[in-house]
């Protein structure tokens, strides 16, 4: 019997797995672009909203997103069925992406009253342990180190070329910048 429970749930944990994976490495950057929109002065006023509601207001509005996302899902499914499977494809990956930040950044300002509840803090420490638990098995692989050294060389290629193009830009800006000048002041 266990071993029947281990073949039949083996592939459900490689998919929460994949899932978790992909949600953790989008979750801080689609956090921060949110918490950049969330600068701006209508989105301040929304966000200082939401820090102030009750525990219940603010599980309420957690929620909220899931809800409102199921109506694209279903039509994504509708694009796939009629043949548009690139449609409905974008449709998905877009509605998780839209999705994932707004949840991410809901998630920030309303942590410390969704874990006043008992139930929540339990789920959550929970998925954290399983989330580790996923994490430290992966982060152990091979692959997954050769890819990881694979993303740190191209983060730090980007970063030299950025640098490189900045020092490039800021050249040519100063020659503009002289050039303005030399023109503004001859006779």
């Amino acid at each position: 019997m266990a071993m029947l429970k281990r073949i039949v749930t083996a592939p459900l944990y490689a998919l929460a797995a994949v899932v978790v994976l992909l949600e953790d490495w989008l979750w801080d950057d689609l956090q921060a672009f949110a918490a950049a929109l969330g600068r701006l002065p209508v989105f301040r006023q929304a966000e200082a909203f939401i820090v102030r509601l009750p525990p219940a207001g603010a599980l309420l509005l957690f929620i909220v997103p899931s809800v409102l996302l199921v109506p694209v899902k279903l039509a994504a499914l509708w694009f796939i069925s009629t043949g548009h499977a690139a449609v409905g494809v974008a449709t998905i990956v877009l509605a998780k992406l839209a999705g994932t930040a707004l949840v991410a950044r809901l998630f920030k300002l309303t942590k410390p009253k969704l874990l006043q509840f008992s139930w929540f803090e339990t789920l959550y420490r929970h998925l954290t342990a399983f989330k580790k638990r996923i994490y430290d098995r992966v982060k152990s692989t091979a692959t997954y180190q050769k890819l990881h050294a694979f993303r740190l060389n191209l983060r730090e290629a980007w970063q030299k070329f950025k640098k490189r193009r900045q020092s490039w830009l800021r050249r040519r800006w100063r020659a503009l910048r002289r050039l303005w000048r030399q023109k503004r002041n001859a006779p």
